[in-house]
């Protein structure tokens, strides 16, 4: 993988995060952890997408598809996880 491939992975997965902020809200805490998800779930779909040599929608030598799906999917399974609250309990 080439450098500018990685800076446009890095670009592109936190526009997903960002637009995935705009859309679910939240203070700037909650924009941290989507950019963090959108980042961990499009590389983890690069290299799922490299380990089994599935291609979906290859752009040079990013597979957009895979990405987009790992960070879709990690965007939604850690908002739902991050919206959990523990009750205190009170003796």
């Amino acid at each position: 993988m080439t450098i500018p491939a990685l800076l446009l992975g890095f670009l592109i997965a936190s526009l997903y995060g960002a637009l995935y902020h705009l859309l679910r809200g939240g203070g700037p805490g909650r924009l941290l952890f989507y950019l963090f998800l959108a980042w961990l779930g499009f590389w983890a779909g690069y290299f799922l997408g490299l380990w089994q040599g599935w291609r979906l929608i290859p752009f040079g030598s990013l597979d957009l598809g895979l990405c987009t799906l790992g960070s879709l999917s990690v965007l939604l399974a850690g908002d739902w996880l991050g919206r959990f609250r523990v009750a205190k309990r009170t003796q």
